[in-house]
């Protein structure tokens, strides 16, 4: 492809291509033409595109194939985002050609006609027979699939056909579909070349362990590239009937939580202070504490806990695959762990004396702290001696919140596989202790509770410091009671992930580099919540 800046489009007339919609790809004009400013215009306002913080520099074609079931044909592309900053990104968009004039008004790309047939081509996902094909694919397939384009489907997916296609909504990197309502066609936007960690984990968890608390795996779609590489499209599951997801459901718990501090009168200066990660269950909570916050908040959390441990020993338990067997700490997983958080500290180093000026109050103190004690936090990320630790790592969520999980009734099921946004595809794929995806969570819980003070303030008579106050003794008897059941639970199923102290170490080091990671994204997006990474970072680094 031309490596040079791409041309202008004249939007009101159709370039006419002289070959039918089966062989357009194969014209070296039309795809000059697609190439051209008008894709760089739509991509740059999609959701799922992740370069906005990046400039464009040009758009090269990849890879093309065909998604097709008898004569009817789309084209599936995998673009290559060029930046001014030397790096690129892969983006996987299917086409469609439509002449119907009052269809996909906001998703065209480009006017064209194709033998004296104008129309639209347009992001195939809009069209419910493009969907439709995707889904009988899907069902159809072949156990050994060889071709380029590759279907698979689970021994679950059968006896049904379809019926309905829908979009599932807001979602942000990728594009889901609910079909039949009964299944979930993610289609990943943002490309990889190998196996999507998402479609291996699903896979693995429903298929092989089958852990009860994910939506099962029903099937996928995979292309190979030039280099024989699979490249994971679509991956489908089960669609699991839910009230929301947890992160909204610990927002509607925490208010009632913080509203009870007026109803009944709670003195915060007299509540009593848990201590830090100390194992416990809902009888060791002071009365005190359970007459403010009640029972429903704690009982879920242990359910949360238990879901969380049984995940880990299904990923623990894999003695054949060696992509998912455990593995010891030793001199290779530091040094690339090191090298990753040395690299990542020095980022949000920078960001915070950029935007020291955009913060203030407690969010200014805590950031001049950080950058004071920036040489003791970078020695905490150093300080990492794998031969004092005993424990395991294993194949983890690699990105657990709040928000991966769904909360069905008095349960939870944990979802979205695909691990940190900002690590490549081989580092979401490095074993981890699984007190990581633990350390994640925490810091979810963390957030949970400043954000429930963020956004009803002005529905509590306290100040925002007294509600902090109270928010932080709320946090340490989430976390403790989390590791009550646990760690319990991990240690029954024969898991290894360590003594006590090194269990502490482990958490401690996972959400100072979680806590770190977050400071960056808001610092860039909404500074005043800087104080939420910024404070578990000093509630580390100070004890």
């Amino acid at each position: 492809m031309t490596k040079k800046k791409s041309t202008t489009v004249n939007l009101k007339t159709p370039y006419n291509f002289d070959v039918q919609w089966e062989q357009l790809m194969e014209n070296e004009d039309f795809v000059k033409t697609f190439l051209s400013d008008v894709l760089e215009n739509y991509i740059v306002k999609q959701r799922w595109y992740g370069g906005k913080s990046s400039k464009l520099k040009y758009i090269e074609l990849a890879e093309y194939f065909r998604i097709q079931q008898n004569e009817e044909v789309y084209y599936g592309l995998i673009l290559e985002v060029n930046f001014y900053e030397a790096f690129y990104q892969h983006y996987f968009l299917p086409i469609a050609f439509v002449s119907d004039e009052s269809f996909a008004k906001d998703d065209r790309i480009l006017p064209i006609s194709i033998q004296n047939q104008e129309g639209y081509i347009i992001d195939a996902i809009n069209l419910e027979a493009f969907r439709k094909v995707v889904f009988e694919r899907i069902l159809t397939a072949v156990p050994k699939d060889r071709t380029r384009v590759q279907y698979k489907k689970s021994i679950l997916f059968k006896d049904c056909q379809y019926e309905s296609s829908r979009f599932m909504g807001m979602e942000q990197s990728n594009t889901s579909i609910i079909y039949n309502e009964k299944y979930v066609l993610k289609f990943f936007r943002r490309i990889y070349a190998d196996r999507n960690p998402d479609y291996e984990m699903s896979r693995f968890l429903s298929e092989k362990k089958d852990f009860k608390n994910t939506p099962a795996y029903l099937g996928s779609v995979q292309i190979k590239d030039q280099e024989n590489t699979n490249i994971t499209i679509a991956l489908m599951n089960e669609l699991v009937p839910n009230q929301g997801d947890a992160w909204d459901y610990m927002l509607k718990e925490l208010f009632k939580v913080f509203t009870n501090l007026e109803t009944k009168n709670i003195d915060i200066k007299s509540l009593p202070v848990a201590n830090r990660f100390e194992r416990m269950t809902i009888r060791d909570i002071p009365p005190q504490i359970i007459d403010w916050v009640g029972l429903n908040v704690f009982t879920k959390i242990q359910t949360l806990a238990q879901r969380t441990a049984e995940m880990h020993i299904a990923l623990g338990s894999e003695f054949e695959d060696t992509s998912f067997t455990p593995a010891r700490f030793n001199g290779d997983y530091t040094v690339w762990l090191k090298n990753r958080l040395l690299y990542q500290f020095q980022n949000r180093l920078n960001a915070v004396e950029n935007n020291l000026h955009k913060l203030e109050g407690l969010a200014l103190e805590l950031a001049n702290e950080f950058l004071e004690k920036k040489n003791e936090i970078r020695k905490r990320f150093v300080n990492f001696d794998w031969t004092k630790l005993k424990g395991e790592r294993l194949r983890v969520h690699g990105d657990y919140h709040l928000g991966q999980v769904l909360v069905q009734d008095d349960d939870f099921y944990i979802l979205d596989f695909e691990g940190e946004p900002e690590s490549t595809i081989r580092d979401r794929k490095v074993k981890q202790p699984p007190l990581k995806d633990v350390a994640g969570l925490f810091r979810s819980f963390h957030y949970a509770i400043y954000a429930t003070i963020f956004n009803n303030l002005n529905s509590y008579n306290h100040s925002q410091d007294q509600l902090f106050e109270a928010g932080e003794i709320l946090y340490r008897y989430l976390k403790n009671v989390f590791l009550g059941t646990y760690v319990v639970e991990i240690q029954n199923a024969n898991i290894n992930i360590g003594y006590n102290q090194e269990r502490i170490f482990l958490l401690k080091y996972a959400m100072l580099e979680k806590a770190v990671y977050e400071l960056g994204y808001e610092l860039n997006s909404r500074p005043r919540w800087a104080v939420i990474p910024l404070k578990g970072i000093s509630n580390i680094i100070n004890h």
